[in-house]
């Protein structure tokens, strides 16, 4: 494969560390989610999946979500991890954009926690914050993972990386 790895210091990990399965985690910070001026989200009860090559994927329960901008679309896809996602458009104040979030009705053994939890496309809204910092989306139209300055690559995602 010869992927560099970037370099690991204190307090920050490697996605080439991440198992594959994924595992699931409890997210200590506050995860935020903000589009055309609204926090859509915002929740200190959220989790994160770590799997090789990719930054975390945060979900937030839909209890700590403003689910009336929500609407879910026709959008299916299948992870072999996870299951069969349902996909959500979002519309606040004449502003959409479709497909901007997922969640598992019925995640597979392992997954229970995220039930009915919330991962957000971080490229479709105009912010998504890990604590106070305000994180970078994942590279690509597939992928949903949330990139902080303690998470260190390289990420799958981007051009070239799909052999991965």
């Amino acid at each position: 494969m010869g992927v560099k790895r970037e370099p690991v210091g204190a307090g920050e990990e490697s996605v080439w560390d991440y198992p594959r399965p994924p595992r699931l985690e409890r997210e200590k910070a506050r995860l935020k989610v903000v589009f055309n001026g609204v926090t859509v989200a915002d929740s200190t009860n959220g989790f994160r999946v770590l799997e090789t090559s990719h930054p975390p994927v945060y979900y937030i329960p839909m209890n700590d979500c403003k689910m009336e901008y929500m609407k879910q679309s026709a959008h299916r896809t299948y992870c072999e991890f996870k299951g069969t996602p349902n996909y959500y458009d979002l519309s606040v104040n004449g502003k959409e954009v479709s497909d901007v979030a997922w969640s598992y009705p019925n995640p597979d053994t392992g997954m229970e926690a995220i039930k009915d939890a919330l991962a957000f496309y971080g490229k479709k809204v105009d912010a998504c914050y890990v604590g106070e910092e305000k994180a970078t989306p994942q590279e690509g139209d597939f992928y949903g993972g949330w990139i902080t300055s303690r998470v260190k690559g390289p990420f799958k995602g981007g051009p070239g990386t799909f052999g991965w």
